[in-house]
């Protein structure tokens, strides 16, 4: 209880209540402030997937590091364009029932919760993966390219504006699946934010 907290980024001491010193902060690959375009949805991400970034999504992943999420969703918030924020709907990526089941809990699902928390935005969880549950992680650039294992649904009408969220994107692939399956369900207007993006997309 008397140990200090530490980043999840060299180990080091961080201060209560952070994930990363703030050597780790300071080092994080800044992004410009417009959305990228890719596979034709806007997407914005604060930081590159490099460096401490990695370190913070690979903590929520694979460690069971859910405090993160907070500290993710506070980049997001404090640099998302104010046009994104705007009234639209949070709807996270979902993840396969049985990674789900392996995990314990959808990453992309807590980012979303500690936004709404942050931002007051409402919060909706729509979307449901069914198929192969191959994970993203390892695959060829060609088949994330032609889009996530399974298929992506939504259950019910959708709402009329949705800004997806999710930890990192790299082709924009399960985004693009994720938009399409709310349009067909009645979404009007979406776009996406995401912690990190993967450099040079």
């Amino acid at each position: 209880m008397l140990a200090p907290r530490l980043c999840w980024g060299c180990d080091g001491p961080a201060r209560r209540g952070q994930s990363l010193c703030l050597r780790c902060l300071a080092s994080l690959h800044r992004l410009t402030g417009e959305p990228a375009r890719l596979r034709g949805l806007r997407v914005w991400a604060p930081v590159g997937y490099s460096g401490a970034a990695r370190d913070l999504v690979r903590a929520l992943k694979f460690r069971g590091a859910r405090g993160v999420a907070d500290t993710m969703a506070a980049q997001i918030a404090a640099g998302a364009p104010a046009e994104l924020l705007d009234g639209p709907t949070l709807v996270p990526v979902p993840l396969h029932p049985s990674r789900r089941r392996a995990r314990g809990y959808n990453q992309a699902a807590l980012i979303a919760a500690a936004l709404a928390r942050r931002t007051g935005l409402e919060l909706a969880d729509p979307l449901v993966r069914s198929g192969a549950a191959t994970a993203q992680v390892g695959r060829h650039r060609a088949a994330r390219r032609a889009g996530p294992a399974g298929a992506i649904a939504a259950r019910g009408r959708a709402p009329a504006r949705v800004l997806l969220v999710d930890d990192v994107v790299t082709t924009g692939a399960t985004l693009a699946e994720c938009s399409a399956a709310l349009v067909r369900a009645g979404a009007l207007e979406t776009a996406a934010v995401t912690f990190a993006r993967t450099l040079g997309r």
